[in-house]
């Protein structure tokens, strides 16, 4: 009687729902039992049944009720032990045709199975086998600079690197491409293997995490690839916006994380945007990884990338001129990458033609990277993009109106105008409507004083700043 209460309970949430979220949460729920005026509904994990908890344990008494008067509570507990039998029982049905669908749907829910934390992973090789990815020795945080744009991502990864308990579950780091992404997860793995060898660490790229779960499919081994992925101390996933479409793999990854955090283990992310933009993700997956400390990594300032300059010529032992670096820094504004390679490629000629570094050879050298990164975004182009995100007339940039409807939007214009023109401060005060150079400094210091203490504020102006230079 009981169970047939449930199906018909199940039938009427799947059809309010829909078929999408009741496979992400209401599917994998077992009957466990009933006592008196209250039944028990068993769920694989923790995350699962908080969610379930918050969103739908209300409207599941309510047709409990429904269907038999004498229930009035419905209490949702944890049992591992299910999940366990349910995972071994469905390992061993995977097909290699299951491979060849890996983007597709998948057909089942296999819970996570809690496993025992192994022995320390060996440190990753070049070599195809290998489980993880190699660490680049370069990307420590003792090689990192820090400046205003990172700083907060900086110390939410020295925290999570330095903490014996799991800190902030995930840390999910996102931003532009070349900004310090890679170069901080690898610094993390490097710091927890050197401050506790014991710890087994696991980092390697969202597209190897698919392709070593398809190998698993194909071979028909997916219970030794759940034993590898959840039995690490730390797992470290680099630009899961790949999996992005890919649902088996989101499926397994799901399934992957809820178990590591359910066991305590750290798990670090890294994507190009935050989890609630990421596209082609599903819902469930997205509000798990928004659940930790989510630290964003703005472009660079110029003070940031001098000293980045600054610190690349010392590691390379060089004597750059300041006035390079300084005319590098103004340059070359995309991201660290093209910054770095600029400068590798001024030292490399210095070394192998014999000729001193100077702004002239510099010039020279990188003429075709200065062209391309001379993109001639003008005033007037950016003036209409602020116009149109923040819904006013493009006329408003030049017009005497001071309400702070117009006159914000305005400001951040002239700050875009100075960041990503080489126009001088009088130049851009004339193209709004024949401002004083000092009105414009005015505006870049009150837009740069805005993004510190507003995070909303700050998204927006780094979101016009992208679609600008896109």
């Amino acid at each position: 009687m009981v169970k047939s209460e449930w199906d018909r309970v199940k039938v009427r949430l799947k059809d309010e729902i829909g078929d999408a979220a009741y496979r992400s949460w209401l599917r994998p729920i077992t009957l466990h039992g009933m006592s008196d005026d209250a039944v028990k509904l068993a769920l694989p994990t923790r995350f699962m049944r908080d969610w379930v908890n918050t969103h739908y344990a209300e409207r599941i008494r309510t047709l409990w009720g429904a269907e038999n008067p004498a229930i009035r509570n419905v209490e949702i507990v944890v049992e591992a032990a299910r999940a366990v039998s349910a995972a071994r029982a469905a390992a061993p049905q995977a097909s290699p045709q299951t491979a060849a669908t890996a983007a597709a749907p998948a057909t089942a829910i296999e819970p996570p199975r809690p496993a025992p934390l192994c022995a320390p992973v060996a440190a990753p090789s070049t070599d195809a086998d290998e489980l993880g990815a190699p660490l680049d020795t370069r990307f420590t945080f003792k090689n990192f600079v820090v400046g205003k744009p990172n700083e907060f991502a900086w110390a939410a990864a020295r925290r999570v690197a330095e903490a014996d308990a799991v800190s902030f579950n995930p840390l999910f780091l996102y931003g532009g491409v070349g900004l310090g992404k890679t170069h901080l997860m690898h610094a993390i793995a490097h710091h927890i293997r050197e401050r506790n060898p014991e710890r087994s660490v696991l980092y390697l790229s969202a597209e190897k995490f698919m392709y070593r779960f398809i190998r698993a499919l194909r071979g028909q081994d997916t219970m030794s690839f759940k034993e590898q992925f959840r039995s690490v101390d730390v797992l470290m996933i680099d630009d899961v916006q790949f999996i992005a479409g890919k649902d088996a793999t989101q499926e397994e990854f799901f399934h992957t994380f809820n178990a590591l955090v359910d066991q305590g283990s750290q798990i670090v992310i890294s994507a190009d945007k935050s989890p609630s933009d990421l596209e082609g993700i599903e819902e469930r997956l997205r509000s798990r990884m928004a659940c930790g400390l989510v630290a964003d990594i703005h472009a660079t300032t110029y003070e940031l990338r001098l000293g980045i300059l600054q610190s690349k010529a010392e590691q390379m032992g060089v004597i750059v001129p300041q006035k390079v670096m300084e005319f590098l820094a103004h340059k070359i504004i995309s991201n660290v990458r093209e910054l770095e390679g600029a400068l590798n490629r001024v030292v490399a000629h210095s070394q192998l033609v014999g000729r001193t570094i100077t702004l002239e050879t510099t010039q020279e050298v990188l003429h075709d990277l200065l062209r391309a990164s001379d993109r001639r975004i003008t005033i007037e182009e950016i003036q209409k993009k602020v116009a149109e995100h923040f819904t006013i007339k493009l006329a408003e940039m030049s017009s005497a109106r001071r309400s702070r409807q117009v006159a914000r939007p305005r400001q951040i214009a002239m700050y875009l105008a100075k960041q990503l023109t080489s126009r001088s401060l009088p130049e851009i005060g004339r193209k709004f409507g024949g401002r004083d150079h000092t009105t414009v400094m005015h505006a870049v210091k009150k837009v740069e004083e805005l993004r510190e203490v507003d995070q909303n504020f700050a998204e927006d102006v780094e979101l016009l700043r992208r679609m600008l230079q896109g």
